[in-house]
């Protein structure tokens, strides 16, 4: 072959191959175009279409008497389509929202920032300012049209018809990253329920989102809707709720713990509804609400006090004396005493050199009298009895026996109420204190005998130890909500959990707490005609010892069990016992008799708050 020959055909080679080079290319980058890169589509469907969100109603919700306790009202969201925006009166738009130049701007930057806006795109609109009042949506409306790329999405906020119940009813917000990470039925600028049943019920309140498709013509304007609208999508609005709460309740009992730290929690036995929740001190939940939202919550949030926290399920307490029924039943059924075994009481316990000390009464005492005048050597005694009996292999083998009973009865992990948060509370096992100290017996834990020392309750777990109690034996998990329109509850609310004690030994439980109110430490819960079942308590701790009290009525017909927890309140009898007096009578008879308004005086004027110092940081 000649020399010319072979370079031709190797130019012909080079030419192939660089023709096929760039075919490849073009093919490679059309298919990015139009497969991978979303910007393209999104480019050229936003010329033809605008894609407009339709937010569904969120669902309302009512009290057990359905009574409305939060609903919606229309609120606007101001929109932009950074693509299509172009030189306008900045100051005028200001001024038809209500907004300075300066947070102008800073939003303006926000929207295109896209650590804050991952989900950012110039082709489609982008949310610029939240919850428009009616009186700027009607200025804006009408000057719209000198503000090219903006738009009014019409979405919804929440009202309320009560300045109660906020712990439990929540609040919403705007969605965050993780909220968008974690789910993409969100996009940024929708709102999610962030704290309570909002929170907890957020999959059937939210709803359903719609769309509505408009045509626009070569200049971007809006033309109409796309064939008639036939391609548009109506929202499905959220699901209602029918919370067992009794609203006017529980405004009773927030007015109670006015100017108190603590919490009131009412359960109807036989269905674990929640009657009321109180968390004090609490707030209005309106004021999370708007675009105020901010600056009430980081004043809430730097409040000493913490009214944000739910202290109801997540405040961890020692019981106290309240303990001592849940004892009594562990001691029967493992056989360790009997209704009648005696133990004697010298206002303290001899063998710990009167450690724990008690108040003066008879002695020695059965288990009903040791109930009713909440003898703390009985049960002393009585934990000493079971660790060291011989039928069990070892003090840690008794000890996990114990600590198993008590979790049966709700103790030591959350109940699964339906609100978001709740804390367990603790329990020790033997392993908790080989892991304290190298050798210990029932002298170094005599404490949790008598709900002290390393045994923790929140005020949740209190009430629930006395509906099972009411029960003789069983309970239902806690839950506020009692129905949802068109859906089943969750069967974790239906099921009846058994602790596994006899009811027979409920029944000498139910007898000793009867006597403490008949006669008692809680005689000051005795209501007539109405038996009162009760246990007090006086926790001790850093300053003031907390006063509690647990107690359900009627004794043999069950209606309603509470726990009242006041921090720093003293003796359970000086406040707990009469805030549990009234609310039982208010609930049971509708109205609060005139012998009791001496009573309901001396609570609700009553202030017991401790010093604080003032938070360092915002809490979350």
């Amino acid at each position: 072959m000649k020399k010319e020959d072979f370079d031709a055909d190797k130019r012909k080679i080079f030419i192939i191959c660089f023709v096929c080079f760039l075919f490849l290319v073009y093919i490679i980058r059309l298919f990015t175009l139009q497969v991978l890169d979303n910007n393209y589509k999104e480019w050229a469907n936003s010329n033809a279409f605008l894609n407009k969100k339709r937010h569904p109603s969120r669902g309302v919700m009512y009290d057990r008497n359905d009574k409305l306790l939060v609903y919606n009202q229309p609120s606007y969201d101001v929109m932009v389509v950074m693509r299509e925006t172009k030189a306008f009166d900045t100051l005028a738009f200001c001024r038809a929202i209500n907004i300075d130049m300066e947070y102008f701007k800073k939003k303006w930057a926000d929207v295109k920032n896209r650590k804050l806006n991952p989900g950012y795109s110039s082709y489609t609109p982008q949310p610029f300012l939240n919850q428009l009042g009616s009186k700027e949506y009607g200025i804006l409306q009408e000057s719209i049209y000198k503000f090219p790329g903006f738009y009014l999405e019409n979405k919804t906020i929440r009202e309320y018809n009560y300045p109660s119940a906020a712990h439990v009813l929540g609040y919403i917000a705007v969605a965050d990253k993780q909220n968008l990470a974690d789910d993409d039925y969100y996009v940024r600028g929708d709102y999610i329920g962030k704290t309570g049943i909002e929170k907890r019920y957020e999959s059937y309140l939210r709803g359903t989102k719609g769309v509505e498709i408009l045509l626009r013509d070569a200049h971007g304007r809006i033309k109409g809707r796309y064939e008639e609208g036939i391609h548009d999508q109506d929202p499905i609005p959220g699901k209602d709720l029918t919370l067992s709460l009794d609203i006017d309740l529980q405004a009773y009992g927030e007015m109670l713990m006015a100017n108190k730290l603590g919490s009131i929690i009412m359960i109807e036995p036989k269905t674990g509804e929640i009657l009321c929740m109180v968390s004090s001190p609490t707030y209005d939940p309106s004021i999370l609400v708007g675009r105020q939202f901010s600056e009430n919550f980081n004043n809430l949030a730097k409040d000493p006090y913490t009214p944000l926290i739910n202290r109801a399920m997540n405040g961890k307490y020692p019981p106290g004396s309240t303990f001592k029924p849940a004892q009594a039943l562990v001691f029967l059924e493992e056989d360790i005493i009997q209704p009648s075994t005696a133990y004697s009481c010298y206002v303290g316990w001899p063998p710990g050199n009167g450690h724990p000390a008690c108040h003066g009464h008879g002695s020695p005492l059965a288990l009903v009298d040791a109930l009713a005048t909440s003898c703390n050597s009985y049960f002393c005694w009585g934990l000493k009895a079971m660790l060291e009996n011989r039928k069990y292999s070892s003090i840690d083998d008794a000890m996990n026996k114990w600590r198993d009973l008590m979790v049966n009865q709700g103790f030591g992990y959350p109940l699964g109420v339906d609100l978001p948060g709740e804390k367990q509370g603790r329990i020790p096992n033997g392993q908790f204190y080989n892991n304290i100290y190298t050798k210990w017996n029932p002298f170094t834990i005599i404490s949790i005998a008598i709900g002290q020392g390393e045994v923790e309750e929140t005020p949740l777990q209190i009430c629930n130890l006395v509906a099972t109690i009411a029960n003789r034996g069983y309970y239902h998990v806690p839950h506020v909500v009692k129905k949802i329109r068109d859906a089943a509850l969750d069967q974790t609310y239906t099921d009846k959990k058994y602790t596994g004690i006899h009811s027979e030994h409920y029944e000498t439980v139910v007898d000793g707490m009867r006597k403490a109110v008949t006669g008692g430490t809680c005689y000051g819960a005795n209501l007539p005609n109405i038996e009162v079942c009760g246990k007090t308590g006086t926790a001790e701790n850093i300053g003031k010892s907390h006063s509690i009290f647990m107690a359900f009525a009627p004794k043999d017909d069950p209606k309603v069990a509470i726990s009242i927890l006041v921090e720093n309140g003293g003796y359970g009898a000086t406040y707990a016992v009469p805030m549990g007096r009234l609310m039982i009578e208010k609930y049971l008879n509708g109205r609060i008799s005139e012998s009791d308004k001496g009573i309901e005086d001396r609570i609700k004027n009553a202030t017991i708050l401790r010093n604080v110092l003032p938070k360092k940081q915002n809490m979350e």
